[in-house]
């Protein structure tokens, strides 16, 4: 009787990998990157460490200044006293912190409306530009958004200036003898417009280009299909662009309204709040009380009514941002 064989498994071919064998069931794979899973938290380490010194430092620290009695002693001798929610109360019992705040939301609600409806002009048109046309404009949007602030800021000073401004020249020019040295920065209602035009100038540039982003992404067919059913220019624009660009159209909102909410270097630069308190607004309102009258805890504590108010526009912008998609949805 022949000699049974013992059956192996065929061998692979040369160059090939050999079958890898089943896993039993119940038993894990080792991790390939075992001894590895703290490098990623040792990596973002420093900038999670600069992040809470240069921004929850200074907010924490913020808040405990404002619930104590802190002067120009107390910042040079310390032992600051704790007066619990003090500053508060004598902030909130002044009228002229009110009128601040409404001068506050005034200038914001101005800059905004403004900003967002020239951005979207500007967008609009640079996608309807050919390529020279819209390279030209795009770099001078890129240049106007870099221009440093407190450069931007002298350079208004010098169009408006009483004596040597371009602007008393070109309207005296044209007639209007009126403004022959006319004292722009002295008139409430004048300097509080220019601030809102250097404000609008340097913010323009990038919710244009965010916002003509934004258009490079509706689909040309639905262009079509509109013109095709006659649709006009601004029926297209609510019923096809705008439904298309909503999301970016308001994170932009969004940012702006931040921006111009806490807007302090052009005033500052400019007019230091003035002429009275005409251009004194939330930020300029906390450094004045902070610098000119020394008080630092009244100076904190208007910060932080700042970024309640702040906070507060937010959330309910963003709970009627939620409630309209629900209600699309």
């Amino acid at each position: 009787m022949p000699a049974v064989r013992e059956q192996t498994a065929p061998r692979p071919p040369l160059g090939t990998d050999p079958p890898r064998r089943s896993q039993a069931p119940g038993t894990r794979r080792p991790s390939k990157s075992g001894g590895r899973g703290i490098w990623p938290y040792l990596l973002i380490a420093p900038a999670v460490l600069g992040t809470l010194y240069l921004l929850v430092y200074p907010l924490i620290r913020a808040v405990v200044i404002s619930l104590q009695d802190f002067g120009l002693r107390q910042l040079i001798l310390g032992h600051a006293k704790f007066v619990g929610l003090r500053n508060y109360g004598t902030l909130l019992g002044d009228s002229d912190f009110w009128e601040v705040v409404r001068r506050t939301f005034l200038f914001m609600a101005i800059n905004v409306v403004l900003i967002m409806t020239l951005s979207t002009l500007v967008a609009l048109m640079v996608e309807r530009l050919g390529r020279f046309g819209r390279t030209t404009v795009l770099s001078a949007l890129v240049l106007t958004w870099a221009m440093p602030v407190i450069s931007a800021t002298t350079v208004f000073q010098w169009l408006f200036h009483s004596e040597f401004g371009i602007v008393n020249a070109v309207l005296t020019g044209m007639g209007f003898e009126s403004f022959d040295r006319y004292p722009w920065f002295a008139h409430g209602p004048a300097a509080f417009a220019i601030v809102v035009a250097l404000v609008v100038w340097q913010s323009v540039p990038f919710a244009a280009i965010t916002l003509y982003s934004a258009l490079t992404t509706v689909p040309v067919e639905l262009y079509e299909s509109a013109r095709i059913d006659g649709a006009s220019g601004p029926r297209i624009f609510r019923s096809v662009t705008f439904p298309m660009i909503r999301p970016i159209f308001l994170l932009v909102f969004s940012l702006e309204v931040i921006w111009t909410f806490k807007a302090f270097v052009q005033i500052w630069v400019m007019t230091n709040g003035g002429p009275g308190d005409a251009t004194t607004i939330l930020p300029v309102y906390a450094v004045q009380t902070a610098l000119s009258h020394q008080r630092y805890d009244l100076g904190s504590a208007a910060s932080m009514v700042t970024v309640v108010l702040m906070s507060g526009v937010l959330v309910f912008y963003f709970r009627q941002m939620f409630r309209q998609e629900d209600e699309l949805a």
